[in-house]
């Protein structure tokens, strides 16, 4: 049977009641001071696994991604930040995992991998660091590599306004409004064997990088 998870698939009681907690706050909040609209949530999967791609211009492209789906969304945190016990247990409540400074990226990748058969969505920035400008940038094969083996779909997501609401640099988070536009789901290829070759994994990234770009430009011009 395919191990297809809930919304709260492995959270206590008292993490799925932090998780609603935080969370409405969170997207309330965040929602309220953007004048957030979103656009496209229908081609979000209702079950099972996927990747969240959103391009990255802002800090503020985390919590403004996680508004998209009321499903827990997952995403990498340096190990460090589970230092303290309490705070650790609000970013796994809230759908962080740690991940080890400075080790191979193989442990990243095992984790992703691990999530996503585990049925629940991953935010994973294709452009790595924050980017600059209306250009989508060379995205790295990360996204479609672990999409590959994990046998799921990468969702592509355009934001628009959240450079402008907490930019580069930036120490306040301003009132800018903010759209988001939600892709098409993407599907690797796979040949009679049931792999998804490098060629296809290329094809799956080319293509992201196009469809962002397109989601990119129509949300910026949303905002204006």
């Amino acid at each position: 049977m395919a191990r297809v998870r809930t919304r709260f698939a492995g959270q206590t009681l008292g993490g799925r009641v932090l998780y609603t907690i935080c969370r409405s706050g969170v997207c309330w909040t965040t929602q309220l001071y953007t004048r957030m609209t979103i656009e496209g949530k229908q081609h979000l999967p209702e079950t099972g696994g996927y990747i969240l791609a959103p391009v990255h211009r802002s800090y503020m492209d985390t919590p403004i991604t996680a508004c998209v789906t009321l499903r827990r969304v997952r995403f990498m945190g340096k190990d460090t930040m589970w230092k303290y016990s309490l705070f650790g247990k609000l970013l796994t409540a809230l759908g962080a995992f740690p991940v080890s400074r400075g080790t191979a990226d193989r442990e990243a990748l095992t984790r992703c991998i691990a999530v996503l058969e585990g049925g629940e969505p991953l935010v994973l920035f294709p452009e790595g660091e924050r980017k600059d400008g209306p250009l989508v940038q060379p995205l790295f094969d990360g996204a479609a590599f672990i999409a590959a083996k994990a046998g799921v779909p990468i969702v592509p997501v355009g934001i628009g306004g959240s450079a402008r609401v907490m930019p580069r640099g930036a120490k306040f988070i301003f009132p800018r409004k903010v759209h988001v536009v939600v892709g098409e789901p993407i599907h690797a290829e796979r040949n009679a064997a049931g792999r998804v070759p490098r060629p296809a994994m290329t094809a799956m990234t080319e293509r992201l990088h196009a469809d962002l770009q397109r989601l990119y430009d129509h949300a910026q011009s949303v905002v204006g």
